[in-house]
């Protein structure tokens, strides 16, 4: 008879656990394969809530850079030009764009693998091109500046707060209690 410590002898035995061979009783995925289940009804709660903060961002932004400082704040119009912006226009901007990113979020985390360090990439990147946009207008160097202050204090609300309800909104397996 073997002792209780020391592993069978002879060849090894298929493990117990299906594939990866976890213990816990979970299947370990394949590399490339999605690690959870999202939770569509907590990604699209956390998105509208982003938008929410969001809009609220676009308000305290435009009030300090044009009711504090006193620099004028670009919009588009329909036209394509800009023009100065009422405190409602980026507020409901922002509000769009942030369903706009959750839409965004919930494709990249259905089909990518990291989808929450992608969809972190894609909104920096958008953040920058957004900030950039005011430096390629005739406006003076002050409301370029103002607006893409605006402009960056959303994107990185709506991109900070997105990567975080990302992260929540995919389970990552059943936790212990106590552990």
């Amino acid at each position: 008879m073997q002792p209780t410590n020391q592993p069978p002898a002879g060849p090894p035995t298929p493990t117990p656990y299906g594939r990866g061979g976890s213990p816990t009783g979970y299947p370990q995925p394949l590399p490339g394969e999605p690690t959870g289940r999202l939770n569509a009804a907590r990604l699209w709660s956390g998105g509208v809530m982003t938008a929410g903060v969001a809009g609220l961002t676009a308000v305290v932004a435009v009030l300090l850079v044009r009711g504090v400082l006193g620099i004028p704040v670009l919009a588009p119009e329909r036209d394509g030009a800009m023009a100065d912006a009422s405190t409602a226009l980026p507020a409901a901007g922002a509000a769009v764009a942030a369903l706009v990113a959750t839409a965004l979020l919930h494709v990249v985390i259905l089909t990518v693998p990291q989808p929450v360090r992608f969809f972190g990439w894609i909104g920096v990147l958008v953040t920058a091109g957004v900030v950039l946009l005011p430096f390629t207008t005739a406006a003076g160097t002050g409301t370029k500046v103002g607006t893409a202050a605006v402009w960056l204090a959303i994107g990185l609300t709506v991109t900070s707060l997105l990567s975080a309800v990302g992260r929540g909104a995919v389970a990552r397996g059943v936790r212990r209690r106590g552990v």
